[in-house]
């Protein structure tokens, strides 16, 4: 509260002024929406001048309190009891009269006690936040229709990941390998929340887009899994361009999205890697766009790549686990087998998810692994997936649009490795 604001009025008629207004302002929308929504027919419980007394019963109340909180819940318990009396007149004359008005009475008397101690940006924020989820009834109701039981389990789910378990995961070493259950578990959700991502935003495109947005997305979740999709849709088509200029963008996000888990755990690692894996990445993009374009009269294929929800929490644990492991085999290979070992292991990790391999990397380079070392072994990981991706699609896609992907894939697998001649 500014100081010259205070010499010129007392403070305690600045705590009134501010709860007449707040409490105006709620009462104000709920008799608009009395009147305007309901046409006045229906009564129910207050409006512009019955919230104002609501507010200054809190603001009195939490005054003669003192430093006590017993007249203050006397006084919520009055206000409640009144508030009650009303939804049960309403409950009689309605069969489903909503307790919306009466809860924001509630509210009205805890914006005025927390006036009157002061707590001037809580009472605001409280308030104003009250006035929006009333005004917007409409469109957070109809969420309910946009956004299906699955959609909100897959949310939950992944709140579970972060704000339940994360906080409760030792942040310690552990085994010389320098094993961290925290950063383990931050390499999880890292992960997991870029996948989510993706798929949040095919969800909310789809339709829209057409195969190019589908490739990009589908390659930020997993462009390994985009691969197999796009390959089996291309078999026998007659024109097959379309799709294997999707694969090949949905592996330029793929070097993006590295770059990105990279960034969230070495800053240096990340300075190694920006400038190759921006360049291919947007080569890969701006090469598979230019080969769809050629066949662009089949650019109306479904968008949909990934259809299933990547919140799992058996893949969640499985990764944690997969990540475990190659972060052990990475310190064993750098201890015993030096740098041929680490990367012969990177190789092998193109078989599958690359990611439990990149993140375990990001953290051993800061012990045995040389940063030069880890940057040279991610280049040959994503290398030996492009690689691997190809021969997936050669299976998937049959003889005619599997050489085409091959080829494609191969291609960026081979200048993929350039960086490891600089």
């Amino acid at each position: 509260m500014p100081g010259w604001l205070i010499d010129l009025v007392p403070l305690e008629a600045i705590k009134i002024v501010l709860v007449l207004f707040l409490s105006f302002l709620i009462g104000l929308e709920r008799e608009e929406h009395r009147n305007l929504r309901q046409g006045g027919k229906r009564p129910s419980f207050g409006g512009v001048r019955t919230f104002p007394l609501i507010g200054l019963t809190g603001y009195g109340m939490a005054l003669l309190s003192g430093d006590q909180l017993l007249l203050v819940a006397v006084g919520f318990a009055g206000v409640a009891g009144f508030l009650l009396l009303s939804y049960q007149q309403q409950l009689s004359r309605q069969d489903d009269p909503g307790a919306t008005t009466e809860i924001s009475g509630l509210v009205t008397y805890i914006v005025g006690a927390l006036v009157s101690r002061g707590e001037f940006w809580i009472a605001t924020t409280i308030a104003i936040i009250g006035v929006l989820l009333l005004e917007l009834k409409g469109m957070l109701e109809g969420l309910t229709e946009r956004v299906s039981a699955e959609e909100v389990l897959a949310f939950t789910k992944f709140l579970l990941l972060t704000a339940v378990i994360l906080p409760v995961v030792p942040n310690a070493q552990f085994g010389s390998f320098g094993f961290n259950p925290f950063k383990a578990w931050l390499s999880v959700i890292a992960a997991s929340a870029i996948s989510y991502g993706s798929y949040i935003v095919q969800k909310l495109a789809r339709g829209r887009g057409g195969i190019f947005l589908a490739a990009v997305l589908g390659g930020a979740y997993s462009s390994t899994m985009t691969t197999v999709v796009l390959a089996k849709r291309a078999r026998g088509l007659a024109s097959p361009g379309v799709y294997a200029g999707g694969i090949l963008m949905a592996s330029g996000a793929m070097y993006l999205r590295v770059l990105v888990l990279v960034g969230l755990f070495n800053r240096a690692l990340l300075k190694e890697l920006a400038v190759p894996f921006v360049l291919l990445g947007c080569a890969s993009l701006l090469g598979g766009w230019l080969w769809a374009r050629r066949e662009a009269r089949a650019s109306g294929v479904e968008a949909e790549v990934q259809e299933k929800n990547p919140l799992e929490l058996s893949a969640a644990f499985l990764f944690g686990i997969l990540f475990t492991v190659l972060l052990m085999a990475t310190h064993y290979a750098t201890v015993y087998f030096g740098r041929g070992g680490v990367y012969a292991l990177a190789g092998l990790s193109g078989l599958s998810d690359i990611d439990p391999f990149i993140l375990g990397l990001t953290q051993s380079s800061a012990g045995q692994a040389s940063l030069a070392l880890t940057g040279a072994a991610i280049v040959i990981a994503v290398s030996s997936n492009n690689f691997i991706k190809g021969l997936y699609a050669l299976g998937f896609a049959g003889r005619k649009a599997g050489w085409q992907i091959l080829g494609l894939l191969w291609a960026l697998a081979v200048l993929g490795l350039a960086p490891l001649v600089f």
